[in-house]
């Protein structure tokens, strides 16, 4: 899954706030949802999108858009999977204190719906952040640049981020909140 599936529901997101032409002609070739696109946006090898792409389809958290053979987030599966599995598969790695970009409870957008309990913030660790903080493992290496370029991308790396280091009782309450 590393960042694709979120990359997606961003783009799908920009499409229905600003209209599908806008995503395409953006885009490498004006089609977002390309490979070569994601890569990118994502900084991921297109052999390792594409495989992605096919384990997230043949797991159900994704499927193909049945007139334009788009890869597309399964919104329902995909909650779930957050929610209850990906803490499970992709653990968060907590470092030393780093600079970085705000991740988790630390991220802007979470600051005033979340309260963590430790002492110091998360931070993706990236020489362009501006904060100091706890190092996070992010999904994938290239996550922090990613995030940087896309806000809506970043609200939904740092909200998983929330998830995979969550220590609250009620992770469906998190993921909707907001």
């Amino acid at each position: 899954m590393k960042s694709q599936l979120l990359k997606l529901l961003s783009l799908r997101g920009q499409e229905l706030t600003k209209g599908t032409d806008q995503p395409r002609s953006e885009s490498l070739g004006g089609d977002p949802y390309s490979v070569r696109n994601l890569e990118a946006l994502l900084g991921i090898s297109k052999s390792e999108i594409a495989q992605s792409i096919k384990r997230s389809v043949a797991s159900g958290i994704a499927r193909k858009d049945s007139r334009t053979n788009e890869p597309r987030p399964h919104r329902r599966n995909l909650f779930e999977f957050i929610t209850h599995g990906l803490r499970f598969v992709f653990p968060a790695q907590v470092g030393p204190i780093q600079r970085g970009v705000p991740t988790a409870f630390a991220a802007s957008m979470l600051q005033e719906l979340l309260v963590s309990g430790g002492t110091y913030n998360y931070v993706w660790p990236c020489s362009a952040g501006r904060e100091m903080g706890q190092a996070v493992d992010p999904l994938f290496k290239s996550v922090p640049e990613a995030a940087l370029k896309d806000e809506r991308l970043y609200e939904y790396l740092a909200l998983v981020d929330a998830i995979r280091r969550r220590r609250f009782h009620n992770a469906s309450e998190l993921a909707t909140s907001g």
